[in-house]
């Protein structure tokens, strides 16, 4: 735990020392600062209200801090509850350069610029995640996310349950098989993953109690 904090702190003043030269420079306003991360909390985080941390394609896993400060281009204070995903960083950071993207390496996200423009910009996209470990897959659409982890399969309706305590697979089963469907052809066109691509946790039930729901 002391080493975690630790690193907080030491991330703190790195972040501190970058924005803090860039006024020096007088490039702040004219330029692009991306806070997020790849994972959702570990185990000493806490991730409230969402269920499920690093490692997990639960929202807990997934969903992660992110702020983008862009003076000239971002209002300040403003949010937006419109998805983005880790690769959209890639096509925004090209498009706000004005550089296009090769055509020999299509990107998977989509350039985030018009949502700086105005919050309420939604693509109405699927977006999709997959993982080795524990062989998880996920797909979102709109309010709704399929989720299978373990072999099990679940549909949630995140409006309504972010915490994924009610599986609505059984009431809505049309909308499991085409949200299963879609997440299938999607990844019969991705790379596979190799089998040692292997997560190795470093601790397990004896070290940390596993909760019972």
């Amino acid at each position: 735990m002391e080493t975690y904090h630790r690193m907080i702190h030491h991330m703190d003043e790195g972040i501190g020392r970058v924005l803090a030269a860039l006024e020096a420079k007088g490039v702040a306003r004219d330029t692009l600062v991306v806070f997020t991360s790849d994972n959702g909390g570990e185990r000493f985080s806490d991730n409230w209200p969402f269920v499920g941390q690093k490692m997990d394609l639960l929202e807990g896993g997934i969903r992660v801090p992110l702020i983008a400060r862009w003076p000239a281009r971002i209002q300040g204070g403003s949010t937006t509850s419109t998805p983005a995903i880790s690769m959209d960083w890639a096509a925004t950071m090209l498009a706000a350069a004005g550089v296009a993207p090769s055509s020999a390496c299509p990107l998977d996200g989509l350039s985030l610029l018009p949502l700086f423009d105005d919050p309420r910009w939604d693509p109405q996209r699927r977006l999709y995640w997959r993982m080795l470990h524990r062989r998880q897959a996920a797909l979102r659409e709109g309010t709704w996310k399929y989720l299978s982890m373990d072999r099990n399969e679940y549909l949630f309706d995140l409006a309504a349950d972010e915490r994924e305590r009610a599986n609505l697979a059984r009431r809505y089963p049309e909308r499991l098989a085409a949200m299963k469907q879609a997440w299938q052809d999607w990844n019969a066109g991705m790379p596979g993953i190799p089998e040692e691509a292997r997560a190795i946790l470093v601790f397990g039930d004896a070290d940390i109690p596993r909760a019972s729901h």
